[in-house]
Order: structure tokens, then C-alpha cells, then sequence
């Protein structure tokens, strides 16, 4: 007697009972998520492009040619201090040779192009003792980074 025919019916009625199934998609997560990824796009982009900010001279050189990989900068400021990259530490003068060949040897040899960003009041005597060095060190690729003249 403890169970009863119309019990076990209506575990079962609740078996066959099926819910519609839901033919619209739920677009808010999507949204959420791109809306975020937006918001990091934007904040981390400026700061994807560090490094040393250096004004560069106006000239009427030709467009430096496009490379398939990232070349090896190095900045001179107005002070005649010497980075590399994006690093934001000095490069005291006497160890910049050695590590130009540490980088270009782990990115194909002296064959490596290296772009020489030199300030607009930097002192000629500055870079050239720098354009000097790195040539009698073997490195050939040597490139000067100016700005397009206004004007022109």
C-alpha cells in the first residue's frame, strides 16, 4: 500500500514531457565579451609602440626599403645617450658593439640591417663616432631614420 499506482504515473508524465527548444541565440555574452576586448585593444595598442622618443631631422631622403622582419633600432637622444630597441636603459657606449653582435648573431649574422635613430639636436660628432664604430666593428647595413622634409 505504501505506493500507489497514480504516483508512479506522474513520475513517469514528467519524464515524457519535453520543453520547446530554443531556436534563438543569446547574443549578449558575445557582446560582453567583445565590447572587453575592444576596451583591452585599445589601451594596450600605444603601448605596443615603446621606445625612446627621439625627434628625428627632416630630410629629403628616400623611403627606407621594407624588411620582413623587425630590424635592430638604435637611438641616440640629445644627450648622446645610446639605447637599443625598445629598452629604455642606457647602452653605456663601450659595451654597445658587443651587444649589437649578441642580438644580430641570435637574429642571422652581420648581415642585419641596424637603423640609427639620431635626434634632430643631437651632435654630429656623437653619431658619427657611433656610425664609426659600428663599422670598423664589421656591421655593413648601417641606416639613417629621418622624418619625410614638411613641404616637399
Amino acid at each position: 500500500m505504501g505506493m500507489s499506482g497514480t504516483a508512479g504515473n506522474a513520475v513517469g508524465k514528467r519524464r515524457h514531457r519535453r520543453h520547446a527548444v530554443m531556436s534563438e541565440i543569446n547574443v549578449t555574452p558575445m557582446v560582453d565579451v567583445m565590447l572587453v576586448l575592444l576596451i583591452v585593444f585599445m589601451v594596450s595598442a600605444p603601448l605596443l609602440t615603446v621606445g625612446v622618443p627621439v625627434e628625428l631631422p627632416e630630410t629629403r631622403a628616400r623611403a627606407l626599403a621594407q624588411t620582413q622582419h623587425e630590424p635592430v633600432v638604435l637611438s641616440l637622444n640629445d644627450q648622446g645617450k645610446i639605447f637599443l630597441g625598445s629598452e629604455t636603459s642606457e647602452v653605456p657606449v663601450a659595451q654597445l658593439v658587443e651587444k649589437l653582435k649578441a642580438i644580430t648573431a641570435a637574429r642571422g649574422g652581420m648581415e642585419e640591417r641596424i637603423y640609427i635613430k639620431g635626434a634632430r639636436s643631437a651632435q654630429y660628432g656623437t653619431v658619427a663616432r657611433v656610425l664609426g664604430m659600428l663599422q670598423a666593428a664589421g656591421f655593413q647595413k648601417l641606416e639613417l631614420v629621418t622624418l619625410p622634409e614638411q613641404g616637399s
